[in-house]
This record gives C-alpha cells, sequence and structure tokens, in this order.
C-alpha cells in the first residue's frame, strides 16, 4: 500500500489498511508512505518504508513476487469527487474490497505517553482540558488565515471566552498565524507522535478539517468539527459532531477542474464579505456541542 497526502489523509488510510488485512489476512501488509511514524505501532502492518527510501524495494517485494499493490489514488474516483461516499469507502470501492465501517486506528506507546504527559499535564492546573485546533494544513503555509479550512479568530475567541474559566485551553496553530490571548499555544512544529497523542489528554475538542480530526476519530474520541469549503461527507467522521458554515452567498470558480475549493484557498475565490467571517457559525451551537462531548473513548477504536 502507498499512500501520499497530508498527515491527515495518512491516519484515514488507517482504515482502508485494516480493510485490505481483512480482505487478505494471509498477507503481510508493507506500506510506503509519506508520514510513517503513526503507522511503526500498528498490529496490522508488517513493513513501513518512507516515500523516497525505499533502497532495494523492488527486488524484495516486486520482481518474481506474487504481490498485490494498492497504490491508486482514491482522490479522482467518481465518488469521491461526486461527494457522495467517504474517501475510505471510495479507496476501498477501487480495490473491490467490502467496506464494514472500519475507523482509522493509532497507537501511541506507553513511553511515548509518558513523555507526552510529563510535558503538559503539569500546565493543567487541575482543570479540564480544552484543545482548539484552529489553523491547520501544510505547517509551512505562511498564510495567516486559510479560509478554507481555518478556524475563524472571532469564533475561537468567543468560545475560549466561554470555558477560560472552568478549563485549560490549547490553541494547535501555525507560527504565521494569529494567536488567542490567555491561552497556552503550540505553534511550532511538533512531531506526529507528540500531536497526535495530545489528543488521549483532552476533555474537549474544537477541530476543523485538518489531521486532528482524524487522530480524534482514530482514538475514539467525539469532537466538535466546523467545515467551511470542504465536505464533511468526504473528509469526515459519523463519530464527531460536524458543524456545516452557513450557506455561500456567491460562488465563482474559474479554476477549478475536479474539485470546487482547493485546500490552500485560493484568494480569489472566497465566497464571503469580511464581515460575515464573524457570523460563519451558530456560537451557542458549538458551546452546546462541547459541553456535551465525553473523552470516553469509543470501543474497538486505536
Amino acid at each position: 500500500m502507498q499512500i501520499q497526502g497530508g498527515l491527515g489523509k495518512h491516519v484515514a488510510a488507517t482504515a482502508v489498511a485494516q480493510v485490505i488485512k481483512r480482505t487478505y489476512p494471509d498477507r503481510e501488509l508493507v506500506v510506503v508512505c509519506a508520514w510513517p511514524e503513526l503507522w511503526a505501532n500498528l498490529p496490522f502492518v508488517h513493513r513501513v518504508f518512507p516515500l523516497g527510501n525505499t533502497q532495494y524495494f523492488y527486488e524484495e517485494y516486486v520482481e518474481n513476487k506474487d504481490s498485490l499493490f494498492f497504490i491508486q489514488e482514491p482522490y479522482f474516483t467518481t465518488t469521491h469527487i461526486n461527494k457522495t461516499h467517504s474517501l475510505v469507502e471510495s479507496w476501498c470501492m477501487i480495490y473491490g474490497m467490502e467496506y464494514q465501517g472500519e475507523q482509522p486506528m493509532l497507537r501511541i506507546n506507553s513511553e511515548q505517553k509518558k513523555a507526552i504527559r510529563a510535558f503538559y499535564e503539569p500546565k493543567f492546573d487541575g482543570k479540564p482540558f480544552l484543545l482548539i485546533h484552529t489553523n491547520g494544513g501544510l505547517f509551512t503555509n505562511e498564510r495567516p488565515f486559510s479560509w478554507a479550512r481555518d478556524m475563524p479568530f472571532d469564533v475561537a475567541t468567543k468560545i475560549v471566552k466561554h470555558f477560560s474559566k472552568t478549563h485549560f485551553i490549547m490553541q494547535v496553530t501555525r507560527p504565521s498565524s494569529p494567536k488567542i490571548d490567555g491561552v497556552f499555544v503550540r505553534q511550532e512544529q511538533l512531531s506526529n507522535t507528540e500531536l497526535m497523542g495530545l489528543l488521549e489528554l483532552t476533555d474537549k475538542r474544537l477541530l476543523i478539517d485538518s489531521s486532528l480530526q482524524h487522530g480524534a476519530a482514530a482514538f475514539g474520541l467525539p469532537s466538535t468539527v466546523l467545515w467551511n469549503a470542504t465536505s464533511s461527507v468526504i473528509f469526515g467522521h459519523k463519530l464527531h459532531q460536524n458543524i456545516q458554515a452557513k450557506e455561500k452567498p456567491q460562488k465563482s470558480l474559474p479554476n477549478s477542474v475536479y474539485f470546487d475549493y482547493s485546500f490552500d484557498a485560493n484568494e480569489h475565490e472566497f465566497p464571503y464579505e469580511e464581515s460575515d467571517l464573524k457570523d460563519l457559525y451558530n456560537i451557542d451551537q458549538i458551546i452546546d456541542s462541547l459541553e456535551k462531548q465525553t473523552n470516553t473513548p469509543s470501543k474497538g477504536f486505536g
């Protein structure tokens, strides 16, 4: 199995990998991917190779071998482009495999958990932990705000104001993005293990369409996820409460081919007035969703 793309796609792909292993239980699953760290502890994976570091791979796994190859790109399938099925379902359909509800899976080992807890828990001061992921995507993205996926700053500050007295709040963001006053900010690039391992410490999670919402699904942690230009049908998880932004008042997509809005949020496709960003979401709905959240993992996940 070969995976290219972002960290969130890699986490989602762990569900597909489970379907491959269930469909072909006598085969050894070998994974080639861009982000190998999070695959190392998965019990259904035999070997993991980083893209570009696959010495002697052809001789070992291809030449004169009875190997199966799961290397096609799921983004360019009819069901994905038409937004009728989830990414995982479309991925399985490429290979004629039956999807049976498999969810992403992550495993953080005990030593990794110790290191994460030792750094963060002293900061909690006995309060429950609310994590807010405001700005995601590529860490090297220098734009302060990518409107297609990032959380409007006004929304984030209102949520912080409501929970600041009762919760320890952490904002996960990019270095170039606005920082919320009065909260603990992680803007430096974390290891993938530390980034995902944070989720297991949380009591409440307010996320966006980025890697952490896939990670929360992998740990079975219901979260509140805000969606603007991307689709929760194809990228979301039913475990979460997925809240869509209000309807776009205008739409002009001169450069779009198979997809509407791009992940990197082209400025010329912005469908709102700037003032609309303060009113994209129902704040009371978000607060109600967070109040009802539990940090009890669902059975069968990671």
